[in-house]
Parts: C-alpha cells; structure tokens; sequence
C-alpha cells in the first residue's frame, strides 16, 4: 500500500471538487480527507485478515469525522464526500471511480439480503443529502439520485432518481413519463394528516348511518 500516493491523490481531488478549499494544508483537516484515507489503511488490514485492526481504525475515523466506511467496503478511484457527516458506507458496498456523495447519504441493506448485501454504485454517480440506497443492486454510470430519496430497485445508467420510494424521472435526459413528474420530495406529515381526515370522515360517517 502506497500511503503517499493515496495522499496526494485524494489532496488533488478534493481541491479540484471543493473550491472552498483554499489550501493543500486545508485539505488535512478536511473530514472526506481523513475519512478516506483511514478507510484505506483499514482496508489493507481488512484485506490482511487482521479485522480488529480494521475495525479499530475504521470507529477512530468515525468518531472524528462523522464518516461511516466499512473497511470491507470497495472504493474506487475519487471518491468525494462532501461535508460527509452522517455518511454511512456498509461492508459489501462496491464504489467504483469519480464518485461524489453529499452528506447524511447511506449506501446500507435491508436486512434481508445475505452475502453481497449492499449496492454498487458505477462512475460518476452523484448521491445527494440523505439519499438511502438500500440493497444489492446497481446504481447505473452517470446517475443522479436526489436528496432525501429512498432507492430500493436497480437504477439505469444515465438517470435522475427522485422520491420515495425511489423512481426515475430522467434517462438519458429525456424525461420519463409517469403520472407525476414533480421531483420534489413528497410531503409525509401532510399525506398522514389528509390519511386521518379521510378516516374520521368515513367514522363520523359510519356514526350518522347508525344514528
């Protein structure tokens, strides 16, 4: 394992993401940075068999950064976290290169998959503030998964997933038809409360019938 390499290499990559950034010295303090790079000596232990070890580096990095990567966890080539605090990467999660994941996102399971258990998620993906990308399937190259979005199917490279449950909205930027192309988030509590209206409103109902 090349330490130095994967320094310099994620240095660059965060300076050219991040225009905040107005140091390579600013890079070192930088939570993605630390996260990452601790992800890569973990894995090498984890790769080595010695998972205490792996595990041990891996819960320092958490607890400093707010980052989550299991060292069993595949990563590519310039992967960016942006902000990064309450990212989670699970154990069988394939990441492959030019990958960008904006904070609160979780690449996790269902609990009910057993070995590959986690997503994979192709090149130039971006996964938005608190998307949840649930399972063993693929996200395709070039997607977009939207803020707050839960994903639970297969996505198709080149596409705009928006909503929960996940759905696709753009492929290939064309725009995919369905009933409701709006691709902001649903409102839960006002769909619960209208839920609750209908239901005492068929009650009061059933009520005068009996009256």
């Amino acid at each position: 394992m090349n330490i130095i390499k994967y320094i310099k290499a994620e240095i660059k990559n965060i300076r050219e993401k991040d225009p905040a950034i107005k140091s390579n010295m600013e890079v070192f303090i930088y939570p993605s940075f630390n996260a990452i790079i601790s992800y890569r000596i973990a894995h090498y232990f984890y790769l080595k068999k010695h998972y205490f070890i792996a595990r041990y580096i891996s819960e320092r990095s958490k607890r400093k950064t707010g980052i989550e990567i299991h060292p069993g966890a595949q990563i590519g080539k310039n992967l960016f976290i942006d902000h990064g605090m309450g990212v989670v990467i699970g154990e069988t999660t394939i990441i492959k290169d030019n990958v960008t994941i904006y904070q609160g996102a979780t690449l996790g399971g269902t609990g009910k998959e057993h070995g590959k258990r986690h997503p994979t998620i192709e090149n130039n993906v971006m996964i938005s503030a608190g998307a949840k990308v649930l399972g063993s399937f693929t996200v395709g190259e070039n997607s977009k998964i939207g803020a707050g979005s839960v994903v639970l199917k297969e996505v198709p490279p080149n596409s705009t997933v928006v909503g929960i449950p996940g759905r696709v909205v753009k492929n290939n930027n064309i725009k995919v038809p369905c009933e409701d192309l709006d691709q902001s988030l649903p409102d839960v509590v006002s769909e619960e409360i209208n839920k609750l209206k209908n239901k005492i409103k068929s009650l009061e109902q059933e009520i005068m019938k009996n009256d």
